[in-house]
């Protein structure tokens, strides 16, 4: 009889587990550089080394748009689209969006995001928290120099042009570093402000970005203390601190996790993202993982790889979702140099995927079912 009920209960769980989708994240997908090609650590950008994606000439890759689609179509949801903050607004410091002008092309790129079907579309920032060279809002008032009211001023006309498009996310600045963090919080407060103040309300998505370029394995050392003052405007915290926090992060899986190395060396199981995940809980916060990845067809980076998404996947409750890094601008036939490529290959008239992409990315995260304006479970 107790063999009967065993083999009973051993079926019963076995239909449950069959039948129970296992727990994933709410977004993921790729990041679609070239906007941000020639942007240096110190906040400079060679103009001539932009690509400009939905421009008259969008380099050598496959077209942006034919990517997302791709994407889209093998169950992804989520684009980030990296930027130089010169571009936008001209190389001007104190200048103004204009639809007719870089903005104007790089909106393309943001509504061929929305228009493929996504669920967030992420604008980022891509100046390390500098401009020319300079810290935002730790440099001083020359008239050459970023002060907060300038990152203010861009995230109020960025939020102002896409306040109606609950599915666009602002990525406050990409990878900042080498900075006073206590006064860098006070710069993504400008930046949240101006945010929350021009779409009027809190229902877009706000990464907030720490130190040390974003790293995840640092986060709670140096970034975390600083960033939990961070609120919204009107001293709340949804989708920003809290229900959900979207703390952004980046997180290589290479021997000095620069994401610069063909082989990985680690899944950051254990060194990060574990014991990040036990703090994010304790303290009633979110993150999301906006850059990472390693070499296409290394073997080391498949069984890594795979093995960090398989936990983010399963600490979906604070891990909000996985963007790659990255394709776009990034042709694929730049594998043997740059170890980094996302970009799909054209085979005929079929377009497929890096085989990390197919394996860890897809392979983990095809149908994710996140809305751009989140609600925490």
């Amino acid at each position: 009889m107790l063999s009967l009920l065993f083999k009973f209960f051993v079926f019963v769980h076995a239909i449950y587990a069959y039948n129970t989708p296992p727990r994933q994240v709410s977004f993921a997908g790729t990041n679609l550089a070239g906007f941000d090609f020639g942007n240096k650590q110190d906040g400079s950008v060679v103009a001539s080394e932009i690509v400009e994606l939905t421009g008259p000439s969008h380099g050598t890759a496959l077209p942006v748009l034919e990517q997302m689609h791709h994407f889209i179509s093998q169950g992804l949801n989520t684009f980030r689209l990296p930027v130089a903050w010169q571009y936008l607004v001209n190389y001007q410091l104190d200048g103004k969006l204009n639809a007719t002008g870089n903005f104007g092309v790089y909106d393309k790129l943001v509504k061929g995001c929305l228009d493929a079907g996504a669920a967030m579309c992420i604008i980022d920032v891509h100046n390390y928290a500098r401009w020319n060279g300079y810290i935002v809002g730790q440099s001083g008032s020359a008239a050459d120099r970023p002060e907060n009211r300038h990152l203010g001023s861009l995230w109020w006309q960025l939020a102002a042009w896409y306040k109606d498009e609950k599915r666009v996310a602002f990525d406050i600045m990409n990878e900042p570093h080498d900075l006073d963090v206590g006064m860098w919080a006070e710069t993504v407060q400008w930046a949240v402000n101006s945010i929350r103040n021009a779409t009027g309300s809190n229902e877009h998505i706000i990464l907030v970005p720490g130190t040390d370029f974003c790293s995840a394995g640092s986060f709670t050392r140096m970034s975390s203390e600083a960033l939990m003052k961070v609120k919204n405007s009107d001293g709340g915290t949804d989708n920003l601190a809290s229900t959900p926090q979207i703390f952004n992060l980046h997180k290589y899986l290479d021997h000095d996790a620069s994401g610069t190395n063909f082989e990985c060396t680690t899944n950051n199981i254990d060194s990060t993202f574990a014991p990040l995940a036990k703090w994010l809980r304790a303290n009633n916060r979110r993150a999301m993982l906006t850059e990472t990845g390693g070499g296409p067809n290394a073997e080391s980076c498949l069984k890594y790889l795979c093995e960090q998404n398989d936990f983010i996947n399963a600490n979906a409750d604070v891990y909000l979702g996985v963007v790659g890094w990255g394709a776009g601008g990034f042709d694929p036939a730049w594998v043997p140099r740059y170890n980094l490529t996302e970009t799909p290959i054209q085979e005929g008239n079929e377009l497929c995927d890096q085989e990390l992409v197919k394996k860890c990315i897809v392979g983990k995260f095809r149908g994710v079912t996140g809305s751009g304006s989140y609600v925490a479970p």
